[in-house]
Protein backbone atom coordinates (compact mmCIF):
# COMPACT_ATOMS: atom_id res chain seq x y z
CA UNK A 1 0.00 0.00 0.00
CA UNK A 2 3.29 2.36 -0.47
CA UNK A 3 1.99 3.09 -4.74
CA UNK A 4 -0.21 6.42 -4.27
CA UNK A 5 -1.29 6.01 -7.67
CA UNK A 6 -2.30 2.38 -7.80
CA UNK A 7 -3.98 2.82 -4.74
CA UNK A 8 -6.01 5.72 -6.24
CA UNK A 9 -6.95 3.93 -9.18
CA UNK A 10 -8.21 1.20 -7.24
CA UNK A 11 -9.99 3.10 -5.13
CA UNK A 12 -11.67 4.67 -8.32
CA UNK A 13 -12.45 1.65 -10.07
CA UNK A 14 -14.43 0.37 -6.62
CA UNK A 15 -16.19 3.36 -6.83
CA UNK A 16 -17.33 3.17 -10.09
CA UNK A 17 -18.54 -0.35 -9.27
CA UNK A 18 -20.18 0.71 -6.43
CA UNK A 19 -22.06 3.20 -8.35
CA UNK A 20 -23.10 0.67 -10.90
CA UNK A 21 -24.56 -1.45 -8.10
CA UNK A 22 -26.32 1.60 -6.60
CA UNK A 23 -28.29 2.19 -10.45
CA UNK A 24 -28.73 -1.62 -10.41
CA UNK A 25 -30.55 -1.48 -6.64
CA UNK A 26 -32.37 1.57 -7.18
CA UNK A 27 -33.39 1.82 -11.07
CA UNK A 28 -32.72 -1.66 -12.13
CA UNK A 29 -30.14 0.26 -14.42
CA UNK A 30 -26.78 -1.72 -15.31
CA UNK A 31 -24.77 0.87 -16.74
CA UNK A 32 -21.56 -1.45 -17.59
CA UNK A 33 -24.16 -4.11 -19.61
CA UNK A 34 -25.61 -0.25 -21.49
CA UNK A 35 -22.38 0.92 -22.50
CA UNK A 36 -20.94 -2.22 -23.27
CA UNK A 37 -23.47 -4.85 -24.05
CA UNK A 38 -24.84 -7.27 -21.34
CA UNK A 39 -22.09 -9.95 -20.78
CA UNK A 40 -20.05 -9.19 -23.59
CA UNK A 41 -15.99 -10.15 -23.36
CA UNK A 42 -15.45 -5.74 -22.41
CA UNK A 43 -18.13 -6.08 -19.92
CA UNK A 44 -17.10 -9.30 -18.21
CA UNK A 45 -13.32 -7.59 -18.26
CA UNK A 46 -15.18 -4.39 -16.25
CA UNK A 47 -16.37 -6.75 -13.37
CA UNK A 48 -13.50 -8.81 -13.21
CA UNK A 49 -11.48 -5.53 -12.77
CA UNK A 50 -14.02 -3.98 -10.15
CA UNK A 51 -14.09 -7.34 -8.26
CA UNK A 52 -10.29 -7.51 -8.39
CA UNK A 53 -9.73 -3.82 -7.40
CA UNK A 54 -12.09 -4.74 -4.11
CA UNK A 55 -9.96 -7.38 -3.37
CA UNK A 56 -7.38 -5.33 -3.34
CA UNK A 57 -8.90 -2.83 -0.82
CA UNK A 58 -9.26 -5.44 1.54
CA UNK A 59 -5.68 -4.39 2.60
CA UNK A 60 -7.30 -0.86 3.46
CA UNK A 61 -8.86 -2.06 6.57
CA UNK A 62 -5.07 -2.21 8.25
CA UNK A 63 -5.16 2.01 8.10
CA UNK A 64 -8.87 1.79 9.47
CA UNK A 65 -8.77 3.72 13.15
CA UNK A 66 -5.21 5.35 12.19
CA UNK A 67 -3.24 2.64 13.17
CA UNK A 68 -0.35 1.92 10.82
CA UNK A 69 2.09 -1.19 9.95
CA UNK A 70 5.28 -0.88 10.56
CA UNK A 71 7.80 -2.10 7.38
Amino acid sequence: MNNKALDGLTLAIAIIGAVNWGLIGFFSFDLVAFLFGSMSWLSRIVYALVGICGLYLISFFAYCGGRRREA
